[in-house]
């Protein structure tokens, strides 16, 4: 994916120029960037804790989940704070070195997230269809499932390595005596072949092929499961463990379709718009606002996807939104049990004085009166429950409330 969405657009002349400040991107864009830095930091740095922190979730599906949440852990640090501003201000400020990082992190992210939920899908097929074959031949192994992730990731890398070879920082004239600087991960002596090259090798490896791949694994698992349920009727009735092998893997299935249909609802616009102007000849001629402003869609939606993963998960899973609860109560708890220390600890101070000054006052008193020790348990007691209540002793001996 290209950080420079501005590369693609065509020159304009001087009268159809319209400045930065006033363009409405100008002050949208940003607001929408750092709610994605703050949500998306938040909820995968949660769900990277909570998958390695409790033993209890470090199974075969969540190690592919950790692998997403990391993947969009990587975008979001290296990519949106810099490209944030993409929209802002007009020339890329960054230099050659930040170019390089945020096409090749972004290439990384893409590859991991659409690699992983390929992975993930193939995973829920294998234990739905034919689980007694999986564990027999050891595939549902977590060691093989840590080894396909690392691989999952080499594999990122290595497809990611052109962007941060040829990504570069182009001087465009945009109108007379005027120019400015864009990050473009096309070099110009390559020509538009490599452009088309490219745009069409990232739709078909990252989009179109993992698309038809996922929807191979889904139809097969939902037809196993129609039959499933048409053949064995009494088995599914009487078989309490058997119904609840069902309900669990369709939990996990819920939970695999909810990141895949986001993944490809987010990335739609973006491949659809790249397509569009880079293999339709009058594209250049056509630009206009409609085809603008569904360019910053798109832009804005390949973004979106790395914090909404979290978002889906809390509403698919019963069980990452009761760990997801706990934590944030936890941490609310201790925000109130530090304030109530501080208060207990005045209050302490205060009672001290008090408690001092009453010892004193029976001392000089003890001579007029004996205290007998139900009175002075009495007292206490009556001390210790003065903030809800009132007693005063009876004739027999026991307290009634005033």
């Amino acid at each position: 994916m290209a950080v420079n969405l501005n590369a693609t657009i065509p020159n304009k002349e001087d009268n159809n120029y319209v400045p930065y400040d006033q363009r409405p991107e100008t002050y949208i864009v940003p607001v929408i960037f750092l709610l994605i830095l703050v949500v998306g930091v938040i909820g995968n740095g949660i769900m990277v804790f909570t998958l390695l922190s409790d033993a209890s979730m470090r199974n075969v599906p969540n190690i592919y989940v950790l692998s997403l949440a990391l993947g969009d852990l990587l975008v979001i640090i290296t990519s949106v704070p810099f490209t944030s501003l993409l929209y802002t201000i007009e020339s890329w400020p960054w230099g050659l070195a930040v170019c390089k990082l945020s096409e090749c992190a972004k290439d990384i992210s893409i590859g991991v997230s659409v690699f992983t939920l390929t992975a993930l899908s193939a995973e829920r097929y294998c234990a739905i269809v034919n689980p007694i074959r999986r564990h027999v031949a050891g595939l549902s192994a977590k060691p093989l499932t840590i080894l396909i992730a690392c691989l999952i990731w080499v594999l990122a890398i290595v497809l990611a390595m052109p962007g941060a070879v040829f990504s570069h920082v182009l001087i465009v004239d945009i109108k007379t005596n005027y120019s400015i600087q864009i990050c473009s991960p096309f070099p110009v002596e390559f020509g538009k072949s490599y452009k088309k090259g490219m745009v069409l090798f990232k739709f078909l490896a990252y989009y179109a092929i993992p698309f038809l791949v996922i929807t191979g694994f889904y139809l097969g698992m939902a037809r196993h499961l129609e039959l499933s349920t048409r053949n064995m009727p009494g088995e599914l009735s009487t078989g309490c463990h058997r119904l609840e092998q069902i309900r669990a893997r369709k939990k996990v299935g819920k939970m695999v379709i909810a990141f895949v249909v986001i993944f490809f609802i987010c990335f739609l616009p973006y491949h659809t718009f790249m397509m569009w102007f880079h293999f339709c000849p009058s594209s250049e001629q056509d630009y206009d606002d409609y085809w603008h402003a569904f360019r910053i869609v798109g832009f804005c939606l390949s973004f979106i996807n790395s914090c909404v993963n979290p978002i889906a998960l809390y509403f698919v899973s019963g069980t990452f939104r009761k760990r997801f609860n706990r934590y944030l109560c936890c941490c609310l708890r201790r925000r109130r049990l530090s304030v109530c220390r501080t208060e207990t600890n005045s209050s302490d101070r205060n009672g001290n004085r008090r408690a001092k000054f009453s010892q004193r006052k029976r001392m000089v008193g003890r001579d007029n009166f004996n205290e007998t020790s139900f009175g002075s348990i009495f007292r206490r007691n009556t001390q210790e429950l003065n903030s809800t209540a009132l007693y005063e002793l009876t004739s027999d001996g026991t307290t009634r409330p005033t």
